[in-house]
């Protein structure tokens, strides 16, 4: 019974040390850097760092360019004023009366036949809407 008792202990031992052995290679080869998913982690790990700096990159670009929008938007409106500003002072000139050399009898006579000169038409144009619907 001794000897029944002793072989099974062996065989145990052997197999128990076969299944480590098993073990210990899927391990190897699990962590291998090259082909298992340790070579996955340290080419996950590098593609963060590269992400990393390019996100940091663009942040500073992007902060560069707000700051330049932001002081060509405050130029704008700054010009945009004084446009206003000088319009408003175009209304209030009074109309300059045409220099004596341009208009001549012939002119008055051609524009009152044929209406107005090409030359000659107001800048801005009222449309009345009786046509549209």
């Amino acid at each position: 019974m001794e000897l029944i008792a002793d072989i099974l202990l062996a065989a145990g031992a052997l197999g128990a040390g076969f299944y480590c052995f098993v073990l210990s290679r899927r391990l190897t080869r699990f962590t291998d850097l090259e082909r298992g998913v340790g070579g996955a982690v340290a080419v996950l790990s590098a593609q963060v760092d590269d992400l990393t700096r390019t996100l940091e990159t663009a942040q500073e670009a992007a902060g560069t360019s707000g700051s330049k929008l932001s002081d060509l938007t405050a130029r704008g409106e700054q010009v945009a004023q004084r446009l206003e500003l000088l319009i408003a002072s175009m209304h209030d000139l009074p109309d300059a009366p045409a220099p004596a050399g341009e208009t001549s009898d012939t002119d008055a006579g051609a524009e009152a036949a044929d209406g107005p000169q090409p030359g000659r038409e107001p800048v801005f144009l009222r449309h009345s809407r009786s046509g549209a619907a």
